[in-house]
């Protein structure tokens, strides 16, 4: 097996940070060592083709640059792909995005040096894998993600912001005022929910369907989340007045939001969800598609470094 480490760039990440910090990671790199070679990503499926080349050439170690949206396209590059079994792989982090979730979950440092060390010392866990279905223009799809689905307001919320940041104009600041204008433009859905043996039918504001406990650069919707339990935490937000979802705001960072009456939490292995009108999808902050949906978890199946 080739030990040499992929790294897969994402050069409009935390506004452009990929690309403008990629030197200084470089040269901490050669210091370090670590072999490996560069790609500078924009979108799916330039990443899912480069991996997919690497993955032929014997390249098993990848290294994300980015943020939670460069790690699910790697990551997807990896699940999608039949040839090679998952165990063989593994996935590392230097966090330069807007949000870095993922990394708040397991604890991996935004300073680079920390970051690159942990890589260093090669310490794995295996994590779990959500498996999402959606429609496309009326078309089932499957995508994978390995921290939070949101459904709603969160997705309504990351699909403006992604507008920006494909520009390179991402920040945590552009996903707050995204969240506090989206508020008067976005209206309760009724939205049928099923999970385990469990039914209901309720005007919802927002969902969050997890494996770690971040989104939305550093919102803790899903407080008791643990990666490798094999259970979705689900965080239901039904329909509110927005003067009680601005109240609340301090409590989406904090995790008491659970604790919110007329939010819901619960642990799951599988859920649908349908809508009437259909509600938008993201996956690890990457608009997908649109409702209805259906989640299935994957447990321990994708191995990840982070810190002993």
């Amino acid at each position: 097996m080739n030990n040499t480490f992929s790294i897969i760039i994402n050069p409009v990440s935390g506004s452009g940070l990929g690309l403008k910090n990629w030197s200084d990671i470089e040269k901490l790199l050669k210091q370090k060592n670590i072999k490996y070679s560069e790609y500078y990503t924009l979108n799916y499926n330039s990443t899912i083709k480069y991996c997919n080349e690497q993955i032929s050439s014997g390249i098993r170690n990848f290294i994300v640059i980015g943020g939670d949206g460069t790690l699910n396209e790697v990551a997807n590059s990896i699940l999608t792909q039949t040839k090679i079994k998952i165990s063989e792989f593994s996935i590392s982090v230097i966090p330069v995005g807007t949000g870095n979730d993922w990394c708040r979950t397991f604890k991996i440092p935004f300073d680079y040096t920390k970051a690159i060390d942990i890589i260093c010392k090669q310490n794995f866990k295996f994590q779990d894998v959500g498996k999402a279905f959606f429609h496309n223009n009326g078309k089932k799809q499957i995508r994978y993600f390995v921290n939070v689905a949101g459904a709603g307001f969160d997705a309504f919320v990351a699909y403006k912001t992604n507008l920006k940041s494909d520009k390179g104009q991402g920040s945590a600041l552009s996903y707050l005022w995204n969240l506090f204008t989206g508020l008067f433009q976005y209206k309760s859905t009724r939205v049928k929910l099923n999970y385990e043996d469990k039914s209901t039918n309720n005007l919802v504001f927002s969902m969050s369907i997890g494996i770690g406990k971040f989104n939305g650069g550093g919102m803790m919707q899903l407080p008791e989340a643990i990666p490798d339990d094999g259970l979705f935490d689900t965080t239901v937000i039904n329909k509110m007045s927005k003067l009680k979802i601005i109240r609340n705001i301090k409590k989406l960072y904090d995790g008491s939001i659970i604790n919110v009456p007329n939010i819901d939490s619960f642990r799951a292995k599988k859920i649908m969800i349908d809508s009437e009108p259909k509600i938008k999808l993201e996956l690890d902050g990457e608009i997908c598609g649109e409702s209805p949906f259906e989640f299935e978890i994957i447990p321990q199946y994708l191995k990840v470094c982070v810190p002993e």
